[in-house]
């Protein structure tokens, strides 16, 4: 097995937790960290989330194409960005708009991901069964091995 990590992509959208968040960040400096691998922080929005995000940050004209601007003002990603910063790990951050599955697979293809990190949900104990449909999709239908975050409690 291939122990070498170049790339990490790291799952995040709107709906994952700050705790989940968290953890993610932590997994992927443990990844990343030693294999002096860069973490792509893949942040997507919905069409809704993107316009209102967009407005909130002070970009009410922006389009599609402009999400990485108006994400380069986010204060979650800068929080994250930082950390991974003090930690002396290489990131960059990609957005997209869409659907979060479908865009972090594109993005995991697009860096050439060694690595992606998906976060899940808490869960009834039948739903733990199941992984969930965005976490599921990303781990079928990902180029590379996925390592899923369970969310705190899970």
């Amino acid at each position: 097995m291939d122990t070498d990590f170049d790339t990490v992509v790291v799952a995040l959208d709107p709906d994952v937790s700050d705790v989940a968040a968290e953890r993610l960040l932590a997994t992927a400096i443990e990844v990343a960290g030693p294999a002096d691998a860069t973490v792509v922080l893949a942040y997507v929005l919905s069409g809704e989330q993107f316009i209102d995000t967009a407005k909130r940050l002070g970009h009410p004209d922006a389009s599609r194409d402009d999400i990485d601007d108006v994400l380069a003002d986010h204060e979650r990603l800068r929080s994250l960005a930082e950390t991974l910063a003090a930690h002396g790990v290489a990131h960059e951050i990609r957005g997209a708009v869409g659907v979060v599955a479908e865009e972090v697979v594109a993005i995991a293809g697009d860096v050439d991901a060694d690595r992606v990190l998906v976060a899940g949900r808490p869960r009834s104990p039948t739903g733990k069964a199941v992984f969930g449909s965005t976490a599921q999709s990303v781990i079928l239908n990902a180029p590379c091995p996925v390592t899923y975050v369970a969310a705190d409690g899970q």
